[in-house]
């Protein structure tokens, strides 16, 4: 189960809106529920303390972003229900530092009496947690899945050089890109079919003009998406594609490659 696909977004700016709903969510939850002696706050009191707490959430969701970076890179650009797992896990750990942090500085500076650990975790943290979790879970799913969807219709036209024909088709679709003296030899998919067309174009040019292609030679561009394995052939890196194409990788773009395609 744990191994099962989970959506991944790593654009900051789509997290930053998550942060966001997460301070905004955390405020209102506190201000009309009003959980344990936050109902002792007056207007003011609570206009004053309470966004804190709606600020520490978000900051602790951010300061845990890195840690979702490593954790990607280390699965080799897999993200999982394992991966989610552990990215919450630490993300409430660090929120109910952040949190407690500010109960016992800021609320209660002075108080003899404060609330110990395990009662303000059960009876404060928790329940917050309880009802904040499921909009963050539900926020990271929609907008991986969104960015999964939309990379799953992409199109891009590869053109061709004066009156000669290009090619229009979903990115997923292409799965390489060899250059052929002054052509380039397009590989691609049509109907899970594999099928090649020549288009008279530099491959540089094509490299410039697609950033979502991987550079593995100085001969090929790949689409990361097909990648199935790697092949040592004759003593030398291949990275082998969908439909059993082999790309050779040259020590140029080795570590680009391995980056990006992560170790198997």
């Amino acid at each position: 189960m744990f191994k099962t696909s989970f959506p991944f977004e790593p654009i900051l700016r789509n997290h930053l809106l998550i942060g966001l709903g997460i301070a905004v969510w955390v405020f209102v939850f506190l201000y009309f529920t009003e959980p344990l002696d936050v109902n002792e706050f007056n207007a003011t009191e609570k206009l004053l303390f309470l966004p804190l707490y709606g600020l520490v959430g978000a900051l602790a969701y951010l300061l845990v972003l890195p840690f979702q970076v490593w954790l990607y890179r280390k699965n080799e650009k897999f993200w999982s229900l394992k991966s989610e797992f552990f990215f919450i896990c630490f993300f409430l750990s660090i929120g109910l530092i952040l949190s407690r942090s500010i109960y016992l500085y800021i609320i209660v500076p002075n108080e003899p009496n404060p609330y110990t650990l395990s009662y303000y975790t059960k009876s404060i943290y928790l329940p917050a947690i309880a009802t904040i979790l499921p909009i963050i879970l539900i926020g990271r799913w929609a907008f991986g899945k969104f960015r999964e969807n939309k990379l799953s219709t992409k199109k891009i036209e590869i053109e061709g050089e004066g009156t000669y024909e290009g090619l229009r088709l979903h990115l997923n679709d292409l799965v390489a890109i060899k250059a052929d003296d002054n052509y380039i030899a397009v590989s691609f998919l049509d109907n899970n079919k594999l099928k090649k067309q020549l288009i008279r174009n530099k491959l540089s040019t094509i490299a410039m003009e697609h950033p979502d292609l991987l550079r593995t030679h100085r001969s090929y561009l790949i689409n990361p998406y097909h990648f199935v394995q790697w092949k040592m052939n004759s003593g030398k890196l291949h990275a082998v594609l969908t439909s059993e194409i082999e790309v050779p990788v040259s020590k140029t773009y080795a570590d680009d490659t391995k980056a990006v395609l992560g170790q198997q």
